[in-house]
Formats: C-alpha cells, structure tokens, sequence
C-alpha cells in the first residue's frame, strides 16, 4: 500500500494521541496482523540522550500510544521491544542511560515491554546497489514485525530526516561511523542508506510531527509545533510527503534522489496518496531549511566551464566549525569522526578540515549545539 494517513494531533496528550494513533494503525490494518504470539520491534528516533523537549527524539508519549494499541489488538508486552542505536561509543550502560533521557525507559517500565540494551548485532546478506551485507541489531532482524517511529525533522547532510533514514539507527554503534567514511560522498551514503531501507522493510511507520524540527537539524535545529502524524506501509510515499511540507523537491533530498532514480518513489505523488485530514497537508509557512541547503549553483556557472562546477561546489560546500566559547571539550564530536579529524586539546575541540567528509557527525552529536554549520558567503548571492 503506497497511500499516507496524516492525521491532527496537537498535543501530547496521552488519551488524545492514543486515539489517533490507534485510528492510523487499523487503517493500515496493523490490528489484524497482531497476536498474541508476534514479536514485534518499536524503533523510534533516538540520535542521542536528549530530554522530549528538545524534538531531537520521538516523543515517548508516540512510543506509549503505540504500545497500547499494540496491546489492545492482542499483542503480549513480553514480546514487544524498543530498540535503537545511537550515535558515539556503545555499551549497555550507555544506551540505558540513553533510553531513560529521551523518556523511554519509563514507557518499558509502564507497559511491560523491553528495551534492547545489548547491541548485539547479526550479518544479514543483501543484493544492494552499494552494500552487500548489513551488521543489523539482532531485535531487528529476529522480530515478526518492525514498526518505524522516526522524528519530522532536518538534517544537515541530507536535508531531511524521516522514515528511511531514521532505520540507520539499526546499525549498532560505531558502525554507522564506518558507514560514513567508507560513502564520503552524499549520494552514495544515500544509496546505502536505501539499500539498508530494503533490507530493514519495515512493516509500518508512524512519524511523529506534533513537534518536530526546522533549521540545522537533526540534533541542533528548532522545535517547531506541526501538529501532525503520518503513519502508512511505504516509507519512501510517506518521506515524499514530508519533502512536499517542508518544501523540498523531492530530488534535493539526496536519499529521495537515490529512491526516485531506483524507482521507488515517483517525482510526483499520484492524486489521492494522502488520506485522512487532508487539510492539513500543506508546504510549512516560513519553514527554515538547513543552512547547508542548495549547495549547487551551477546554473550560475556560465556553460562552456560547468564541468568544473563540481569541484568548485566541494570547496565551498557549508562545513562544521566548532564555536569554541560553547564547547567543552566533553569529546563526543571526536569520539563519532569517521575520519578521526578532531582532537580535543586545553578543554576545546578543533577539527582538520583537510580530512572532513563533511558528514556533520559531529554537528548531530554535540549535547551543547557547539558546532554550527558554516555556509560560504557566495550561497548568499
């Protein structure tokens, strides 16, 4: 089913969003692949140990709501599991702690469920365009049903983050780093990203837009009230949706572009794709995009020299700098580097720019927004 439920929510209201989740879980017809034997995996966004209010992460309140319809058609709470992987370093301890910042180790404790805190991982083969083989959690690939809550959000190196990039966080730990520096460039870490999608198939997705994200997202942008849900099967339908509200055309997204070109998406949604309170589905006002934003510019570049446009693009594309007042030298932003460009030295961090692959990385996970993304003046023009 390609078609997208969006529904308004405005609150975090338990009873209201419980509701609202259940109305978008029976649409899809959830409730009738629930029993009392399924197991099933809840995978919310959870980049970095974050407080709900900050829309970094998937509201607990979605996560609850979720639970309790999965319980009402049936499912037993032994057998459902929240897991995800963060970015940095990774053990139980810190994933725990991880769990109980965003809010969802009280959810596991209300509702009996469980949260994967092992990050063991299993070795899944697959026929994609750039991986062949994904470490995935184990919940991941073990589970009868995987159901996607990711965050309506920015993100600085792929302009959005939403329903398919939001399953990068079931490839434990650090080995999402390694992912970054084997794919540098942005449209093939785009293209693994959708082999991983393929691989993953998750059997829903509910987004949670109540709150999201505009601006140099996804961990240092502003929370912004959207007021919605979008929940449905086809993952690539839904991130054309959310492209469409925060205004992007669908290519710009390097992920999208990568699906678009395999055909998974069409450029253009067909009539009728979102149902629900279509209303509401509508381009943002005054939505702030990621300043790393519209880097290409060569139809300002005369013809007969747009070869070069290229490398000139990469000189100046937007790149991390560390504003040294804020920072304080914890070395998270260090410890992520794919490329081992950054050394914290007397307390602050310093980044060598000859080695950034500019995966902005470090701009995600900095707990204290110190690293801001710096955008050429020539983009300005």
């Amino acid at each position: 089913m390609n078609n997208v439920y969006i529904k308004k929510q405005n609150s975090y209201n338990l009873r209201q969003v419980t509701t609202a989740v259940s109305e978008i879980l029976q649409w899809g017809g959830v409730d009738e692949k629930i029993n009392a034997d399924t197991t099933i995996l809840l995978k919310p966004n959870m980049l970095s140990k974050s407080s709900p209010d900050k829309a970094v992460t998937t509201h607990p309140v979605v996560v609850e709501a979720v639970i309790n319809r999965l319980l009402s058609f049936g499912a037993k709470a032994e057998n459902i599991t929240i897991a995800d992987s963060s970015g940095g370093p990774q053990n139980p301890v810190v994933i725990a702690a991880n769990y109980k910042g965003c809010g969802f180790a009280n959810v596991a404790d209300r509702c009996g469920v469980n949260l994967y805190t092992k990050l063991e991982s299993t070795t899944v083969k697959t026929d994609g365009v750039m991986v062949k083989e994904f470490e995935l959690l184990t919940p991941v690939v073990e589970s009868d049903i995987i159901i996607n809550l990711p965050k309506f959000k920015t993100h600085v190196m792929t302009a959005m983050s939403g329903a398919v990039k939001n399953l990068f966080g079931t490839v434990p730990g650090l080995k999402k780093a390694e992912f970054h520096m084997r794919f540098p460039d942005k449209d093939n870490f785009s293209h693994m990203i959708v082999d991983l999608a393929q691989t993953v198939k998750p059997h829903f997705t509910i987004v949670d837009g109540i709150v999201g994200m505009e601006g140099d997202g996804p961990g240092s942008g502003m929370p912004r009230e959207f007021g919605i849900l979008l929940g449905g099967e086809n993952i690539y339908y839904i991130d054309a949706v959310i492209c469409n509200m925060m205004g992007f055309k669908i290519t710009i997204p390097p992920i999208m572009a990568a699906a678009v070109k395999r055909g998974l998406v069409p450029m253009q949604l067909p009539e009728g794709t979102v149902q629900g309170d279509v209303e509401v589905y509508r381009p943002v006002e005054n939505f702030v995009m990621p300043k790393s934003y519209g880097v290409d510019f060569s139809h300002r570049v005369p013809r007969p020299i747009r070869w070069a446009t290229p490398t000139v693009e990469k000189l100046l594309a937007p790149k991390p700098k560390i504003n040294k007042a804020a920072c304080i030298g914890c070395g998270k932003c260090r410890d992520i580097c794919p490329q081992h460009t950054i050394t914290v030295d007397k307390g602050k961090a310093s980044i060598n720019m000859k080695n950034c692959i500019r995966c902005f990385c470090c701009h995600e996970m900095c707990p204290v927004k110190a690293i801001d993304v710096k955008r050429n003046i020539f983009f300005n023009i």
